[in-house]
């Protein structure tokens, strides 16, 4: 009886304790507001989240890669809301290094045997390549090259082995979609309020800046919480492809219904971000489709999509209204002025690469360009591709090299899916991959797979595939399939 008194009386002196320690630090932030400013309870409430999500973090490593996830869909709304002279790209690498950090330390047994896989040595072979990049004869800035191997060859290296270490279940991959699909729901909501109610301050700042690409013909084209756009476009794309597959596998008829109807919302809001490109992300269905081995589903899909073309290219219905105006012209190039811009300048980057076989080096083009070598010829050559600015950074043989790095990586993830047995993991597999490739193929036309959240949706996907197997069914003694995760 009395050790459960002195545990009661331990318990209730812990209770006065924390209570006091609360009650003396409120005490304590309200006085120093009251004498240094609004900046002591703005620290306050960033220590307090920061000591809260550390913690989450450290005892669930995996907690940040989904955390990173979110970020990259709304990384452009801080930067655009709050501003503070802050650079918010560098919280995806400050997020990545976190979790590596708490997954080294996890207390859990790590199969860190998973990491011997060709994606991983393949990521880190280019990384090498783009180390190397920093001797280019070119004589790029060095602050030019530290800005861009961080998107281009950094985050891939820190992405891909993390996913494959952390993702251990079904249960996870389920988590990885909801939150893209939510988030990108979220985007195009944002984007409904930016075409037909209001825009915020931050919005309407970047829009003052940005009206020749963002205001044609008086009409706006909705970026919501994206950095353009175009960005904002092909995400939707990118979510609306992982919808509609998603929908024909073998769930409950409410799930399949609410996953059309995601699709749907989300193709308004492709449509009204007036990007062309993100048409092309939808071509990633073709290798959804045959992936499924339903050659009727396979051919439906073939015919909804010709349908589609053929009444963008062949017809005039709907001309009246801006967003099918805008996506039409994706079939008509050779119409189109800014078209004949792009290849007119990418004549002159092959006339100029001619006796450069490794390009021009990380940050001699694009915004990095117009930054750190500001007055040379890449400088002022609008990549407009993500293809294009490879080529001109990396030479040919860099082009090459990191174009047959993609198709071998998403190649090996198609015949992995192949090969899966489980039904409901297969057609998740499926969405991601087409997706992916839809990315790709997109990436011609701008750039895509480079820029959060895309490149991080593409980068967890192939990772994702590749350790899918370890997920599959299993025969069982009887010779029938069970799955080894229950759903």
């Amino acid at each position: 009886m009395r050790q459960v008194s002195d545990s009661r009386t331990d318990s209730l002196f812990y209770k006065i304790t924390f209570c006091g320690v609360l009650l003396s630090g409120a005490i304590a932030v309200g006085y120093l507001t009251a004498y240094v400013g609004e900046l002591v309870p703005l620290l306050t409430i960033f220590i307090s989240v920061a000591v809260v999500f550390l913690t989450v973090l450290f005892r669930r490593p995996i907690t940040g890669l989904f955390f990173l996830l979110g970020y990259g869909f709304t990384l452009f709304f801080f930067s655009r809301e709050l501003g503070l002279n802050i650079q918010w790209g560098i919280g995806q690498e400050l997020l990545l290094l976190l979790t590596w950090i708490a997954t080294v330390f996890y207390r859990d047994k790590n199969e860190w045997t998973v990491l011997s896989s060709d994606i991983v040595w393949l990521t880190v072979a280019w990384f090498g390549l783009s180390v190397l990049q920093i001797a280019n004869p070119s004589g790029v800035s060095v602050m030019g090259w530290l800005n861009e191997i961080r998107t281009t060859a950094l985050v891939p290296l820190l992405t891909i082995p993390l996913t494959m270490l952390l993702f251990r279940s079904q249960k996870h991959l389920n988590t990885f979609l909801k939150i893209g699909i939510i988030f990108s729901l979220l985007a195009t909501l944002n984007g409904i309020k930016q075409l037909y109610f209001t825009l915020s301050p931050g919005e309407m700042e970047f829009l003052t800046e940005n009206a020749r690409t963002h205001m044609i013909f008086g009409q706006l084209r909705v970026f919501s919480f994206f950095s353009d756009a175009g960005q904002f476009g092909a995400s939707q794309a990118h979510f609306v492809l992982i919808c509609f597959i998603l929908a024909i596998g073998p769930f409950a008829y409410w799930k399949r219904a609410l996953l059309v109807i995601a699709g749907v919302v989300l193709f308004y809001g492709m449509m009204i971000s007036g990007t062309r490109g993100a048409f092309f992300v939808l071509s990633g269905v073709l290798v959804g489709l045959l992936l499924t081995k339903n050659f009727k589903i396979l051919a439906v899909g073939l015919v909804m999509l010709l349908c589609l073309i053929m009444f963008l290219k062949y017809t005039s219905f709907g001309q009246g209204n801006y967003h099918v105006r805008r996506l039409r012209t994706a079939l008509n190039p050779t119409e189109d002025a800014s078209f004949q811009v792009r290849m007119n300048s990418q004549l002159a980057l092959r006339d100029y690469l001619q006796d450069k076989p490794f390009g021009g080096g990380l940050g001699s083009i694009g915004a990095n360009g117009k930054i750190y070598n500001p007055g040379t010829f890449l400088a002022n050559v609008e990549p407009d591709s993500y293809w294009v600015k490879v080529w001109a950074m990396y030479g040919l043989v860099g082009l090459t090299l990191w174009f047959c790095m993609m198709l071998y990586i998403i190649g090996k993830c198609c015949g992995i899916i192949w090969n899966i047995r489980d039904p409901i993991l297969k057609i998740k597999l499926i969405a991601l991959v087409s997706g992916a490739l839809g990315v790709f193929i997109s990436s011609y036309g701008n750039e895509v797979i480079n820029r959060v959240p895309a490149s991080l949706v593409v980068l967890m996907s192939c990772a994702i595939v590749y350790i899918a197997p370890r997920w599959d069914m299993k025969p069982d003694e009887t010779g029938s399939i069970t799955s080894v995760i229950k759903q």
